[in-house]
């Protein structure tokens, strides 16, 4: 079986529904070699996780990466912070966006790229209750045309 160039490991549904994704960026990660294998047994989670700029550099804080079954004691802490890895100018373009009243950085997905670990990141606004109805509407509506195109052809 051959793998894509890219494979997606894990996807933050969460953010898709609450934030709407104005811009999104890729970042390297900075991991250690039990972090590495955990995340290729699928045990890594997004859920409560956001990137935070800190002394020109970007952090992922609150990510779930489980601890690897054979780590020992070398094993990793689960959610220690990590550092992202990205060109200066574009931590620079963050870091002032993220000072923008209501925006804020969210991890979208983590993937392999060409064997190394990438994480996906959105510059998002949050969604009010009304915008998030609207969301699911028009999703519902989009669904309903699409069968009607089906039954039609």
């Amino acid at each position: 079986m051959k793998k894509n160039a890219s494979s997606e490991i894990v996807k933050n549904r969460k953010a898709f529904h609450d934030y709407e994704i104005l811009e999104s960026f890729e970042a390297g990660l900075v991991l250690s070699g039990t972090e590495i294998k955990s995340i290729r047994n699928n045990g890594a989670s997004l859920q409560e996780a956001y990137v935070q700029p800190l002394k020109g550099e970007l952090w992922l804080i609150g990510s779930h990466i489980a601890p690897y079954s054979h780590g020992n004691i070398h094993n990793h802490e689960e959610r220690r912070d990590r550092k992202l890895l990205m060109h200066r100018r574009e931590i620079l373009k963050l870091k002032q966006a993220a000072q923008e009243k209501g925006l804020t950085l969210i991890p979208l997905a983590l993937y392999f790229k060409k064997g190394v670990v990438k994480l996906s990141l959105g510059l998002c606004k949050g969604k009010k209750n009304f915008d998030k109805r609207e969301s699911i509407k028009e999703r519902d509506e989009k669904r309903r045309m699409d069968a009607a195109k089906k039954m039609h052809e």
